[in-house]
């Protein structure tokens, strides 16, 4: 437990959390996801990933505070061992956010990338008109890389996003 928060592997008992996250369609515009899961598939998903990043090429990891609640999750997606990078994201249930928890999570989600995958860099994509996550990232030092033309869909509307990218050895 490092501050308030620690991040931990998936367990079966998180299958609730993982099912109200993953179909809450307020957060399918900032994502790839478009339909609800059943219980089933995420019961499946939870029991079949491996927790190694390389043989996943991702990895889920549950945000709990120090009361033991699970709060949220971090994901290292898409990644890359040839270029070595990987996509970030974090997500809060709606009534734990605006406590810091996302800021600790992404902190500690860099912690890993950085100290136990050894990856040169990891990157978000947030919409341009995502204000709070946009801050959370710039906050710890991502850096704008480009913008996405068109690139998330919702409400019958395509949106730009930013590609913003942290790198853990300073650039020349």
């Amino acid at each position: 437990m490092k501050g308030r928060i620690r991040l931990r592997a998936m367990e079966p008992e998180d299958l609730d959390v993982l099912y109200q996250i993953e179909n809450d369609p307020g957060t399918w515009c900032v994502g790839v996801v478009n339909v609800p899961y059943s219980r089933y598939l995420l019961h499946d998903y939870i029991a079949n990933a491996t927790g190694d990043i390389y043989a996943d090429k991702q990895v889920r990891l549950m945000i709990e505070n120090v009361e033991g609640a699970c709060v949220g999750m971090v994901d290292l997606v898409n990644f890359d061992p040839r270029h070595s990078r990987a996509e970030v994201g974090v997500v809060i249930q709606e009534r734990y956010r605006r406590r810091g928890y996302a800021t600790e999570a992404l902190r500690l989600a860099l912690d890993y990338a950085r100290e136990v995958v050894h990856l040169h860099q990891v990157y978000g994509v947030v919409s341009v008109e995502n204000e709070v996550s946009l801050k959370l990232f710039r906050s710890l030092g991502f850096e704008d890389g480009a913008v996405l033309k068109d690139w998330l869909h919702a409400n019958d509307t395509y949106r730009e996003a930013y590609l913003l990218q942290y790198f853990f050895q300073k650039r020349a």
